[in-house]
């Protein structure tokens, strides 16, 4: 398809020293670090480029700005004053859903063949660059998996619809949909993240039981199932709440949706659960063991998108610096900018590295596999997370007053930027749960260990830096230090990541920035690097 060409000659001023639009992007041929990375931690290449190549269409970029300007509506009842609780979309965000969904976003890990969520975790990080508010619902259905498995006696198979490649997102009872996708209400008002104090009281109903109580949050409410969380005789029990029944809708109420900062394209609401249908998930009084196992997946695509929203944003910035001029000077050449996109960008990819190795271990089927997953998930999840906002609020200033407008992407990057480091635990909850990892499981601190050894010997700055953390952390920290110790770690293990699966510059400069204390506290305050080997990074 041909455009016409804007018109640059305006009469009374002409446009110029202005970057051309960018255009359709390939996200996988233009990323040397995903292509390098993916594979080396057991990730499917080919899906993951025929995903990436979609994805980067300039069409699909305009539609992930018309999903979020065209916020989701509330529609509680009909004309004839009929309840409906439901929520209605943009058709941009539905196009997101069908083409992740068909990609194998939530589907892929779980389908048999190798690196299923190594290759999951990369379409988290690509869907992220482009329209992260689609993922949160797709996300949830991957991760719900695991807990749909310890269902039993649950009619229609309901592990088949969350499984399948199908977006069907008519309002039928699952039984007659192509694929479903599952949501999540847990959290209440009273508790936030001390679920034990739920108050949703759930009573027997037959085979099945009846939800009466308000859910604070409810992520993506139109999705077919909700896991949730209620109190039973024998306390605080697991339960999945269709949301659409053969003949009848459950009875589950939308109050309001959330008014959010970012993720604006999803809506997240709150809820009643009026004598709402529900079935068992696990052992009764046993709900938190059983929805951890959700949490624990949710938390590793938490990980990743923050990886993604940094990558576009310093696209966005490398875009601008490379076309744009300054003080008779092209702005990539100037050495301030330099150092500036190459530190940025080194928080990037060793975020990147960091994510990616940890859904390796998801992959695994060793014990200590498993152990690895669940500290690194806790460890990236953090890390990534308090990094993302200041990647993307730099990118954001390289722009100038343009990077503070809609017309570009940066303000939603930076909306979409906090969201989660709160979601799925915030940083004091992930911190304490890094302490009782360690302070439980002994395998948990070995598999650190062993990751921290690999790399022992390479670089005299690595091995210094990580004898002064053993002195330091001879044992458990106080809660108090949990923090520092949690960014040491993370930091320390990302390192030892790029100094075995990134070219020698690029894990070099990020030893001397991150463990030798050679800069200063803000993004760019570093010196003596090869920016060169480092922006190459980036690519576009």
């Amino acid at each position: 398809m041909t455009h016409t060409v804007p018109q640059s000659d305006l009469g009374t001023h002409e446009v110029y020293n202005q970057p051309k639009s960018r255009g359709d992007s390939d996200l996988w041929e233009s990323d040397p670090v995903l292509r390098s990375m993916a594979p080396q931690m057991g990730a499917q290449a080919d899906p993951l480029r025929s995903y990436a190549q979609t994805l980067g269409q300039a069409k699909l970029r305009e539609a992930a700005r018309d999903a979020n300007r065209h916020t989701p509506e509330l529609t509680l009842f009909d004309r004839w004053g009929r309840r409906l609780d439901e929520v209605r979309y943009h058709p941009a965000y539905h196009q997101f859903m069908e083409l992740s969904a068909a990609a194998g976003y939530a589907a892929v890990a779980w389908e048999g063949a190798p690196g299923g969520h190594a290759t999951h975790a990369a379409m988290v990080y690509l869907a992220s660059q482009v329209e992260p508010g689609h993922c949160c619902p797709l996300t949830m259905t991957y991760a719900s998996v695991p807990v749909l498995a310890a269902a039993e006696g649950i009619a229609p198979d309901w592990n088949s619809k969350v499984l399948s490649r199908q977006y069907d997102p008519s309002v039928e009872p699952v039984s007659r949909k192509r694929g479903a996708t599952i949501g999540m209400a847990i959290t209440e008002k009273q508790g936030g993240s001390d679920v034990m104090t739920n108050a949703t009281r759930a009573e027997a109903d037959g085979a099945a039981w009846r939800l009466t109580g308000h859910k604070w949050f409810c992520s993506a409410p139109m999705s077919d199932g909700l896991l949730t969380l209620a109190q039973t005789a024998k306390g605080l029990t697991c339960f999945l709440v269709p949301r659409w029944l053969e003949g009848a809708r459950n009875n589950i109420r939308i109050q309001r949706l959330k008014d959010k900062l970012g993720n604006r394209s999803n809506a997240s609401a709150e809820i009643e659960y009026d004598r709402a249908l529900a079935y068992q998930i696990g052992e009764e009084g046993r709900g938190i063991q059983t929805i951890i196992k959700m949490v624990h997946h949710t938390r590793l695509d938490t990980a990743m998108a923050p990886a993604g929203l940094m990558r576009a944003a310093l696209v966005e910035a490398h875009h601008w610096v490379a076309h744009r001029t300054a003080f008779q000077k092209n702005l990539i050449d100037q050495p301030l900018m330099r150092s500036v996109l190459a530190d940025l960008t080194l928080d990037w990819e060793g975020s990147l590295a960091l994510g990616m190795r940890v859904a390796r271990a998801f992959d695994g089927a060793t014990e200590e596999d498993r152990a690895f997953a669940r500290i690194g998930v806790a460890l990236a999840k953090f890390i990534n997370n308090k990094l993302c906002p200041l990647v993307v609020g730099e990118a954001m200033e390289v722009l100038g007053g343009m990077g503070y407008i809609e017309d570009t992407p940066l303000p939603m990057l930076y909306r979409e930027a906090p969201l989660n480091g709160i979601w799925e635990g915030s940083g004091n909850v992930i911190c304490l749960d890094v302490l009782r990892s360690l302070a439980k499981d002994p395998r948990a601190g070995e598999v650190i260990d062993a990751e921290l050894d690999a790399v022992a010997g390479l670089d005299p700055r690595y091995d210094a830096a990580l004898r002064a953390y053993r002195a330091r952390w001879s044992s458990l920290p106080p809660e108090e230090d949990a923090r520092w110790f949690v960014e040491q770690t993370a930091y320390l293990l990302s390192a030892s990541i790029l100094i075995r699966h990134a070219p020698e510059p690029i894990a070099s400069a990020f030893v001397s920035t991150r463990l030798s204390g050679e800069r200063g506290r803000v993004a760019g305050a570093i010196s003596n690097q090869d920016t060169t080997a480092i922006l190459s990074r980036i690519g576009e």
